[in-house]
């Protein structure tokens, strides 16, 4: 029952409730940390809430999909993910029953805490690797966002695995409290410290957002579509697009913008600018490398109708961007312009104006290659999107984890969306909405731009291994 209860809980919290939700579920979740099989209803149904935009898919036909195996498939593909969380949650209760069981027993405090670091490590690490690998996992870490920025700002020196160690490590000490309370042991000092730390680090995290210096700004301008995808290739959809396009670019020249921005997808597969750019210009669309179709940000420097330089989506959506190099299926994939294929993993663009990293859609949930990208130089951070079909509860999750971005590598984040979001992100992890969810306009961002680096996107994951190394030390040690 208190796996049940967990999950739902968590599924709410990862769906933009925050740290009101996921932290009673996570002192469930330590509640129930000896059984991995409740620990597995728990995350399975963490994933199945958190994830349910997934049954906006429905229906398929658009994709070819027979009407009548459209739901079917929807609903496999949505307790798939829920049945893989489920299996993830339940191997580390697994794992650290079978390496660390005599904790419950017979552990001091000490080694009881040492026990709490570790697993609460591995969890942060394991969130960091999972968010470099195919799938759309919602991590702990973003879901302190947007309602406890104070704590998020460690972000700037562990990560987004690191916060989801500290909540981890958090609710294991109020677990520990329910059970003084239970035995009727003493409180005070347990509270005190325990308050105090925490207080200590909101106080410290604030500190880390604030006092960002620029070293310069680039005014952008953005354009959000509002084309729904099930229609983006119908021959009337094709027919209007260059003169929107077209009139985006002029309103944004007007307006005096450095830049014009477009979203994935923008402009189809082998189509040009109607007109030579009137400014310098990113926008998404479709291009092919020796044969091969890729989803990438496209570059048009003024005055160019044909692209002179891009970069290509790296992170494909498995069945829905890219199906595995078997006979006859190398052509295909769960979308409407069929099988694609990744670029180069960097993603940093070196362009005429201000080095920036990009990510293309779901890339950025992975901090790791936008950390990498600042530590080469990018400035600043951008991301182009197409998150239709999907509700606005992906845009909620999906704000989360740009301000996750924003504050681990300070950074301004630029997040232009076909249907939305498309918003502006500054270090401190303020937001601001540039056009209104689905519906079409230009918005204009000033983009500061920054050159100093974290400490996390200069030493990254290393101090959690650390952690981890002293966690089993206290573990084992028995002086």
């Amino acid at each position: 029952m208190r796996g049940l209860l967990g999950g739902v809980l968590a599924g709410y919290g990862l769906s933009n409730a925050g740290v009101v939700m996921m932290t009673p579920s996570l002192v469930l979740l330590w509640s129930i940390c000896r059984y991995p099989l409740a620990a597995s209803i728990w995350g399975g149904f963490a994933v199945l809430i958190s994830h349910s935009w997934l049954l906006a898919l429905h229906p398929l036909t658009w994709v070819g999909i027979n009407a009548a195996l459209s739901l079917p498939f929807t609903l496999i593909i949505w307790t798939a993910c829920a049945f893989l969380g489920g299996i993830l949650v339940g191997f580390w209760a697994w794992f650290g029953k079978l390496i660390f069981g005599f904790v419950h027993k017979d552990g001091t405090l000490r080694i009881q805490f040492s026990y709490a670091l570790v697993m609460a490590c591995l969890w942060g690490l394991a969130e960091v690797s999972l968010a470099r690998l195919p799938l759309f996992w919602i991590g702990l870490g973003s879901s302190l966002l947007p309602l406890d920025r104070p704590l998020a700002g460690l972000a700037q020196l562990f990560g987004a695995g690191g916060l989801a160690t500290i909540q981890l490590l958090i609710s294991w000490w109020i677990w520990k409290i329910f059970i003084a309370m239970r035995s009727g042991r003493k409180l005070f000092k347990p509270l005190l410290i325990g308050f105090s730390l925490v207080a200590l680090l909101h106080l410290f995290g604030w500190s880390l957002l604030a006092g960002h210096k620029s070293s310069g700004s680039i005014l952008v301008s953005t354009w959000q579509p509002a084309i729904p995808t099930r229609k983006k290739f119908t021959m009337e959809q094709l027919r209007l697009l260059p003169n929107a396009l077209q009139t985006a670019l002029e309103d944004s020249a007007d307006l005096g913008a450095d830049l014009f921005v477009a979203p994935e997808g923008t402009l189809p597969y082998g189509k040009v600018l109607p007109l030579p750019a009137p400014l310098p210009s990113f926008i998404g669309g479709f291009r092919s490398v020796k044969g091969q179709q890729r989803s990438s940000l496209l570059v048009f420097e003024k005055g160019e109708q044909i692209a002179s330089s891009a970069i290509d989506k790296y992170r494909l959506v498995p069945l829905g961007e890219w199906v595995p190099s078997w006979p006859g299926l190398n052509k295909i994939g769960l979308s409407a312009v069929g099988g694609l294929t990744p670029g180069a993993p960097s993603r940093l663009l070196d362009w005429k104006g201000p080095p920036v990293g990009v990510g293309i859609c779901y890339e950025l949930s992975n901090g790791v290659s936008f950390s990498n990208a600042v530590s080469k130089g990018a400035n600043w951070l951008l991301v182009v999107a197409n998150l239709d079909p999907y509700p606005v509860s992906l845009h909620a999750q999906f704000n989360s984890l740009s301000q996750i971005r924003s504050i681990e590598t300070a950074r301004d984040l630029l997040v232009v969306a076909n249907n939305g979001p498309s918003t502006l992100v500054s270090p401190n992890g303020e937001q601001v909405q540039l056009v209104d969810p689905f519906k079409e306009g230009n918005g204009l961002a000033k983009v500061h731009l920054y050159d100093s680096n974290t400490f996390y996107s200069k030493w990254g994951e290393l101090p959690l291994y650390m952690f981890l190394v002293l966690g089993s030390f206290g573990i084992f040690f028995k002086g």
